[in-house]
């Protein structure tokens, strides 16, 4: 999964480069959104997906269990307010 998040992460990078919109206003999206601002808010829609693939599936499990590990219990006496 991970080559395809990096694969995904460089299309975004290219894709978002929209050259071929810069110079034209229309069509409009919806009757009233300009062509360019649809396609980055597609990007940003995007951005979003594929981040949390990288988060879901990238992201190293051993940096949530040492967190995990290191959390207090709650209710015990580390846990708690010593006031």
């Amino acid at each position: 999964m991970k080559p395809l998040v990096i694969v995904l992460l460089i299309a975004l990078c290219v894709l978002h480069h929209d050259v071929w919109w810069w110079d034209t206003p229309r069509p409009l999206v919806f009757g009233f959104v300009p062509i360019g601002l649809a396609w980055h808010a597609g990007i940003s829609v995007a951005a979003g997906v594929v981040w949390w693939l990288a988060i879901k599936f990238c992201w190293p499990s051993e940096l949530a269990e040492s967190e995990d590990a290191q959390a207090p219990e709650a209710g015990s006496k580390n846990g708690e307010d010593a006031r």
